[in-house]
């Protein structure tokens, strides 16, 4: 595992509300949520490298998402479970929200 991920107790509610303003992390969390557990270059397409490297750390530093070294890869998974210790029912509403403006 990598070591930067923030303890559940160390989960803040402005990082988690600040990684999930972004459009493109969004939907990376949104891909997480109904996919399970994905190999970093399979959640999207037509970014940069470095440009996903930088959401992965946000979403990491924020306590979003685990990142998990696979080979040459990494795995990324949602933490609904630490969020929703940290923040009840949040993680769910922005999700269904989201779902609601697009129409889902």
């Amino acid at each position: 595992m990598i070591d930067t991920h923030p303890d559940r107790d160390q989960i803040q509610l402005q990082d988690v509300l600040s990684a999930l303003a972004n459009p493109l992390r969004m939907t990376i969390v949104r891909a997480l949520a109904t996919g399970g557990e994905q190999s970093c270059g399979s959640i999207v397409e037509g970014v940069s490298k470095s440009t996903l490297t930088r959401h992965w750390r946000v979403l990491r530093d924020s306590g979003v998402i685990w990142q998990q070294p696979s080979g040459r890869e990494n795995l990324l998974s949602l933490r609904h479970d630490d969020l929703e210790a940290r923040f009840p029912g949040l993680l769910d509403t922005i999700l269904a929200a989201a779902d609601r403006e697009d129409g889902r």
